[in-house]
């Protein structure tokens, strides 16, 4: 059977023997905030891998929302005992847990779909964002009540079982690579973002049909998608013979796409339009307690996506466990990939991501 393919259960939610416990403080954002301070902040995500006149335009904004934006504590719960230390001075890596809350095939719930490490190095020419698949068999460490971990399950089971620090913890232990930041986000927030950018161009690598209403067609080669094609197109794996490892290419290329069209759409030199695309995002976003927007976008200013490098987590491939359909580690290429991620040695990374 291949990877994705071998069920139909909800993907947005784990399935496990061991239920999942009632939201927590450390899954439970701290604070709300009215629906227009939301699509202020995700769109100054956006705007803050785009740098520049983005920066320049979007100062004030980040400076009124930096203190009232929805926080999560994620790193109340992590032993630092157990954590890797920082290991170049300068290099940033953020961990980006994703969700599609609109997933025809999912329900809400307490569960990631997409797990990024993204990698900053010191020197701020580039980053590197590392998809994990989140079927990934891992040792997950025991949760704060005891009730949970303590045992390998699929990665995204440790979110469940210990909201955002122990999946922090998790990701730490199979990459020993310390953790500065954390973002999440719910990817389907992104449809208004594109349409206010008037869509998005994406390159399918092939003709296939959406197996979801209405049921697009989507052709071989380049082509304009809108906000609501774009995310019916990085939700598909059942058509692919790598399943779910085709939905995260997708995801990659989405994110591309909107950086790509953003930058090179005049929406940063237009005031009428950049407010458009302000007032469009309608999506959650909560970051860590110590993360500053305005900091990050000015790290971040001279991406582009032609240096944002999207990669995968070395595998072995799909297999079963018990009952389960997991993907296996390559752990000797991901000991050296990760090594490479923590030295901030960006040339290495590249060459074992290949």
């Amino acid at each position: 059977m291949q990877y994705g393919q071998e069920h139909d259960a909800p993907r947005t939610q784990f399935v496990d023997e061991q239920s999942a416990p009632e939201p927590t403080e450390a899954t439970r954002p701290k604070r709300r905030r009215p629906r227009w301070q939301k699509v202020v902040l995700i769109t100054f995500l956006v705007l803050a891998l785009l740098g520049g006149g983005g920066l320049v335009a979007g100062g004030l904004y980040f400076r009124s929302i930096n203190s009232d934006i929805e926080r999560v504590d994620a790193f109340v719960d992590v032993p630092e005992e157990s954590r890797p230390q920082p290991a170049v001075k300068g290099a940033l890596n953020m961990l980006i847990l994703g969700s599609d809350s609109r997933d025809p095939e999912g329900t809400a719930g307490s569960r990631t779909d997409s797990i990024i490490l993204a990698h900053i190095p010191k020197d701020r020419s580039s980053a590197q964002l590392v998809s994990i698949p989140r079927d990934t068999w891992v040792p997950v460490p025991r949760s704060k009540n005891g009730s949970n971990g303590g045992r390998d399950a699929k990665i995204n089971a440790a979110y469940a079982w210990g909201g955002v620090p122990l999946m922090v913890q998790t990701v730490e232990k199979f990459t020993n690579v310390r953790i500065d930041h954390v973002m999440i986000i719910d990817f389907a927030g992104f449809v208004e973002i594109i349409d206010a950018l008037g869509g998005v161009d994406i390159d399918s690598e092939k003709s296939f049909t959406s197996i979801h209403p209405p049921f697009r067609t989507f052709k071989q080669g380049m082509q304009r998608l809108d906000g609501e094609a774009a995310l019916d197109y990085s939700r598909q794996r059942k058509q692919f013979a790598d399943g779910d490892f085709a939905r995260i290419r997708h995801q990659q290329q989405v994110i591309k796409a909107i950086m790509d069209r953003a930058a090179s759409g005049g929406i940063l030199t237009n005031p009428g339009r950049l407010n458009s695309f302000v007032k469009a995002s309608s999506s959650a976003v909560s970051v860590d307690e110590k993360m500053s927007l305005l900091d990050m976008a000015t790290d971040l200013r001279n991406l582009r996506g032609g240096n944002l490098t999207f990669l995968t987590s070395p595998t072995k491939g799909t297999g079963q466990v018990g009952s389960e359909s997991v993907v296996f580690a390559n752990t000797e290429k991901a000991k050296s990939f990760y090594g490479a991620v923590r030295r901030d040695a960006v040339p290495e990374i590249l060459a074992a991501g290949k």
